[in-house]
């Protein structure tokens, strides 16, 4: 499912705001505006976004100090693919999330139409440095599973996730809709806040 739209709706959504250390984080935490992405390692509309649309809107939003992009996890069919990438992506640390992820997003329609996870998961593992044997050290990891599963819960029943990519914008979520999201749409979103706080 595909979401965002320009007109933000519903209450504002506390917890969603609430950002924790260990979450993975691009931008000033002084940001004016606070963008919360919940997506999923094997969600194709979440590959579009991130192949697409993310590299304009990081240019001028997140890299400009406008926004603070906070990325959670949350997993979608096939779920071990998507508990996988992310854990691939965590294993490096938190300055090769968004590298690695970034790779695994791309490589992931060649993944589908080979069927091969392993391969894919280790070429993104490698633009940080992990070796295959290191991939596979991470993917095996009972405690990394255990906690991305945790993570995609929290998110499903706190956050009232259910089905990615997800979009809150100043604690106000983006209505479904059901073509992909662009960055329209969130300029429409952005932009009120932003004017409102002089930041235009």
């Amino acid at each position: 499912m595909a979401v965002g739209a320009p007109t933000l709706v519903g209450p504002a959504l506390a917890a969603a705001g609430a950002v924790t250390p260990e979450e993975m984080t691009l931008g000033s935490a002084k940001a004016p505006v606070t963008v919360v992405a919940y997506a999923s390692a094997s969600c194709p509309h979440c590959a579009d976004f991130n192949n697409t649309v993310f590299p304009v809107f990081k240019k001028k939003y997140i890299d400009t100090g406008k926004v603070r992009y906070v990325f959670r996890e949350y997993l979608t069919d096939p779920v071990d693919v998507a508990a996988a990438g992310f854990i691939v992506a965590r294993c490096a640390g938190p300055d090769h999330y968004f590298q690695i992820l970034d790779a695994f997003f791309h490589g992931q329609a060649r993944m589908y139409q080979t069927g091969d996870v392993m391969g894919a998961l280790a070429q993104a593992g490698a633009v940080a440095g992990l070796s295959k044997a290191q991939v596979q050290a991470c993917v095996s990891d009972v405690n990394a599973i255990d906690a991305a599963n945790l993570r995609s819960a929290i998110n499903g029943t706190e956050h009232g996730v259910s089905g990615t990519p997800t979009f809150d914008i100043n604690g106000s979520r983006l209505p479904p809709m059901t073509r992909e999201i662009g960055l329209a749409d969130l300029d429409a979103a952005i932009e009120p806040l932003l004017s409102a706080r002089g930041r235009r």
